[in-house]
């Protein structure tokens, strides 16, 4: 009986290492896929069809399944202009300096009955509804016709929609990170021009091999609520969520949602998109906010090229007795280029109307980076600087009032590691 039980278990091993053998394959495999399949499978964080640490493959193509990790550690130094801060409270210039871990992301991703992808991944380092990351499911009835429903990021603004990993500069455009102004103290009403991700459902795909789509609802409260929380709206009996669409025509294929790969020295793509959005009773219903957009990026060799300008337009609710509109814009233009396989400059030019278009004045940010992509270890190394400029304004008090919040001066070196 003894022996039984031994050679039961030798020839379970055995049979167990033949299947992982059978389905184990190497990511050059998995990269052989077509342009459609890997743009489909991008799961925002780090391309599935790359050699990051191993994927795992059925003997058709039908299941693939890839674990990854993303890890972002930076050192800040942000120095703020006097104004706003009250010396009394012994308030200092610098500030939200150190160090910080934005990411600490843990997820898998993949493909299912060769019709399905889908992608589950936690954020660590995050607090709150942001812990979950992403979650969703994508089904393909054809590459021109695919339904995505969960937490994924809205078709909004080139620079959310790029691979985390491989964007030029470690920070975002502040015109679409900082929170507009209004000449209220309504304290739940705080718009941003940027969107991010959040729960819903889209329609999207891609039509011979050159124009792309997505259209669809989100719940319009981001990524930090994961719960049902909206209902009707007073003023136009529409559902209270977030309507969203976008538009891409990308004349040589599809373009990979990359600001800089060493992998990808010699590509040869562009693309051109428009975007809008409508959140009805966002803000804790009290405005309803509309936003559209304008994208253009280019691979080509070397040199990476974005540019983007983007309006929002803000309409309290008529609960909110407030007849008053108001109107922002943004927009920067950024532009990559590898000196040397391994190193990448990068430079940024960022503009935001945060007072709105009633009042004269616009801040103008300058940036620069340096980006390392340490051979043979998936470690890339950035340092950037920015510096909000203020100019235009009316008064000094506008102008002081403008940038309340930015720090003037920031310097960041930023580690990040993928597998």
């Amino acid at each position: 009986m003894k022996h039984n039980r031994i050679y039961a278990i030798l020839m379970a091993t055995i049979l167990s290492a033949t299947t992982f053998a059978e389905t184990e394959v190497t990511v050059s495999e998995v990269a052989e896929q077509t342009e459609a399949s890997k743009l489909n499978m991008d799961n925002g964080v780090i391309p599935i069809a790359d050699d990051r640490g191993f994927t795992l493959q059925s003997n058709d193509g039908s299941f693939v399944f890839k674990p990854y990790l993303y890890m972002q550690s930076t050192l800040s130094y942000k120095y703020y202009d006097d104004e706003g801060l009250d010396k009394a409270y012994n308030q200092d210039n610098v500030a939200n300096s150190g160090f910080a871990m934005p990411y600490a992301i843990i997820g898998f991703t993949g493909k299912a009955f060769g019709k399905i992808d889908y992608n589950v991944c936690i954020n660590a380092a995050a607090s709150g509804g942001n812990i979950l990351q992403q979650a969703w499911i994508d089904y393909a009835a054809s590459p021109e016709l695919r339904f995505r429903v969960g937490k994924f990021k809205t078709p909004f603004t080139h620079a959310y929609l790029t691979t985390l990993g491989e964007t030029l500069f470690s920070s975002l455009p502040t015109s679409l990170t900082a929170q507009a102004i209004l000449p209220y103290s309504l304290n739940a009403v705080t718009p941003g021009i940027g969107t991010g991700f959040d729960l819903g459902v889209e329609v999207h795909g891609f039509i011979a091999n050159k124009f792309g789509y997505e259209v669809g609802l989100w719940n319009g409260t981001g990524s930090a609520q994961n719960g049902a929380t909206k209902g009707l709206s007073d003023d136009n009996h529409l559902p209270s969520l977030l309507y969203a669409g976008r538009l891409t025509y990308q004349p040589k294929g599809a373009m990979p949602m990359t600001q800089g790969n060493p992998k990808l020295l010699h590509e040869d793509k562009m693309l051109f998109g428009v975007s809008a959005n409508f959140n009805n009773e966002a803000e804790s219903e009290s405005t309803n906010d509309f936003r559209a957009g304008f994208e253009f990026a280019m691979l080509k060799d070397r040199w990476y090229v974005g540019l983007e300008a983007y309006y929002m337009h803000i309409g309290f609710t008529d609960r909110q007795k407030i007849d008053d509109t108001f109107n922002y814009w943004g927009g920067y233009a950024q532009v990559g280029y590898f000196v040397h396989p391994q190193w990448q400059i990068g430079l940024r030019y960022d503009l935001y109307d945060r007072n709105g278009s009633s009042k004269d004045g616009i801040l103008n940010m300058p940036a620069a980076s340096v980006n390392y992509f340490v051979p043979k270890t998936n470690i890339k190394l950035s340092a950037m600087y920015q510096y909000i400029g203020r100019t235009g304004h009316d008064t000094q008090l506008d102008r002081d009032l403008d940038d309340l919040g930015i720090c003037t001066h920031t310097a960041q070196l930023m580690l990040q590691y993928a597998f």
